[in-house]
């Protein structure tokens, strides 16, 4: 029964009972107005140069959380994404749907891994990281530790690498907003709309100007947590 309890805890990405989750932004007075826009799974040499050009377009920093072997593929890219004010997590180095039943020794390969082509390709380390699917084990924490890396979640998501449609995408993500939001999209593998663009493309503006409309800004995570 308790082996049950702790699997299905690790099945439950906003959980913090098997360790410290950032599931919203901390509680600080320069976060009072503050969201995160968090986009995962890339690079990919299609969707994150025009997902990086509408964010420069509405003066907008995010922080992508890519996939090590994505990220040797497009060296190039990765660096363009902190050239251009951005923040690099680490969000594994493969990306296995395996992650989440992984024993120590390969989490720690599989992050390390992650945490030495990142730095490489963008001279910066990663300081988040967050769980392929947001599934983790028990065994993910002291992993996190060693490598002086926090785990950070989500408030709310998009599933957009699933729903074709832009406007249902939007709406889970500002139905509810608040300050202090973790939000997060997807560069890589997002589903496309019926005139086969990708929906992140779509919902990347109307999500700002909705953030904004209701007296919010955007941060990167270290941002926030620098707060």
């Amino acid at each position: 029964g308790s082996h049950v309890v702790v699997v299905t805890i690790g099945l439950w990405p906003r959980s913090s009972l098997l360790g410290p989750n950032w599931t919203r932004l901390p509680d600080t007075p320069r976060n009072a107005d503050a969201v995160a826009l968090t986009i995962d799974d890339g690079p990919d040499p299609v969707v994150t140069p025009q997902v990086l050009d509408l964010l420069d377009a509405h003066g907008v920093r995010a922080t992508f959380f890519c996939i090590g072997t994505r990220a040797q593929l497009h060296p190039a890219l990765m660096r363009e994404i902190v050239a251009r004010g951005h923040a690099v997590e680490n969000h594994s180095q493969v990306h296995v749907h395996t992650f989440s039943v992984t024993l120590p020794r390969g989490l720690t390969r599989e992050i390390d891994a992650a945490q030495h082509t990142l730095e490489a390709l963008t001279g910066e380390r990663p300081q988040f990281f967050r769980a392929p699917a947001g599934l983790r084990n028990v065994f993910l924490e002291p992993v996190l530790q060693k490598l002086d890396l926090r785990l950070a979640a989500w408030t709310r998501r998009g599933f957009d690498t699933r729903e074709r449609n832009p406007q249902r995408v939007l709406e889970r993500l500002v139905d509810g907003l608040a300050a202090r939001d973790i939000l997060l999209l997807h560069d890589a593998s997002a589903a496309k709309d019926a005139s086969g663009k990708p929906v992140v493309l779509d919902v990347l503006p109307r999500l700002i100007e909705t953030v904004r409309a209701r007296g919010l800004r955007f941060v990167t995570l270290r941002e926030a947590r620098d707060a």
